[in-house]
């Protein structure tokens, strides 16, 4: 199992970005990494730990893509930073996968341009674990795809329902349409479009899904277009961000509510850890031709060896051989 990871890609890189990789390779005995950015840096750094030397290879890349660039532009102009170091290890089979916290367009446009499609897929999609009382969903596109056609929606839920099935070991997972409304006649033009292709598809399709019922735990995969998906996304870490500052402020507002916030503090903390997205890893880019693990911009280090974990887990899984897989015997419906 060898992962490339982007040490210079992320708010707090590279010193989060190494913190956090030790850790996973601690948790995991048969992971091997290459990690690319500035050697001398993180020789450094890695000579404290020298019982996983055998394990770790350094790769020296001057170079490093940051938020504010030109995505695409970046990748073509800087062959030797450390995001595109890790890309082409993928690309060439060095590793099965490659982890990056840095910017989310240069890593979609250079997985696209770099490691590239797999055969029959239309677009790749950046797919976010979000939690649900019981478990978790997948959100199928948050953002790689701003403006899409119906048929990339079941090619979206195929790939979704493959990942959550090779790592989470889900049989049969519930696929939903993300629309305005739970009847089948509902929509805008796209997925009034789409729902006749979702109920033909080769999954599980449970119908739409209302943004109110995304977290519910009806659903194990939301498609979305990257639009939608994206709003859906930011707009639940805000409530979620909101309510927790409410929920501080009135337990701290008198004697009472202190002394029942003293009692109720264990509980608290297990919502807390339920509802952490250092607890999730990062999103994986599915339908390219590779382990593509986009980890968030803030990862500290608990974060990134979360987002390490699930690039091991999407390893161990197939998950890129599943998809191409699934993506061939749905066939072509012979639109882009």
């Amino acid at each position: 199992m060898v992962i490339a990871v982007d040490v210079f890609g992320g708010d707090n890189a590279p010193q989060a970005i190494l913190e956090g990789s030790v850790r996973a390779l601690a948790q995991n005995g048969e992971m091997q990494l290459i990690l690319f950015g500035d050697a001398k840096a993180i020789e450094a750094y890695m000579a404290a730990y020298p019982q996983y030397a055998s394990r770790v290879s350094v790769r020296h890349a001057p170079d490093y893509i940051s938020s504010h660039e030109q995505p695409t532009y970046a990748v073509k102009h800087k062959p030797d930073s450390s995001l595109v170091g890790a890309l082409r290890c993928v690309a060439d089979r060095e590793a099965q996968c490659m982890i990056s916290a840095g910017s989310t367009g240069a890593v979609l446009a250079g997985a696209t341009l770099i490691v590239r499609r797999l055969k029959g897929v239309k677009r790749p999609a950046l797919a976010p674990i979000m939690p649900t009382r019981h478990g978790c969903v997948l959100l199928v596109d948050c953002g790689a795809n701003v403006d899409c056609k119906p048929s990339y929606l079941p090619q979206f839920g195929v790939m979704g329902s493959a990942f959550m099935q090779h790592v989470y070991g889900i049989e049969q997972p519930r696929v939903g349409l993300l629309n305005n409304g739970a009847e089948a006649e509902k929509g805008n033009e796209l997925t009034k479009a789409a729902y006749p292709l979702m109920e033909k598809a080769p999954f599980r399709f449970a119908g739409n899904c209302e943004g109110r019922d995304v977290l519910s735990g009806e659903f194990d995969v939301v498609v979305s277009d990257g639009f939608s998906g994206n709003m859906i996304l930011k707009n639940t870490e805000g409530t979620a961000m909101l309510m927790v500052k409410m929920l501080k402020d009135e337990l701290m507002a008198d004697t009472r509510s202190k002394l029942g916030a003293l009692f109720a503090k264990p509980a608290f903390k297990r919502l807390q850890a339920r509802m952490d997205y250092t607890e999730y890893g990062g999103a994986p880019l599915l339908g390219i031709n590779g382990g593509i693990i986009k980890a968030h911009g803030s990862s500290d280090a608990k974060a990134f060896s979360a987002a390490m974990r699930q690039a091991a887990a999407y390893v161990k899984g197939g998950v890129t051989e599943a998809i191409g897989t699934a993506i061939a015997q749905m066939g072509d419906d012979g639109g882009e």
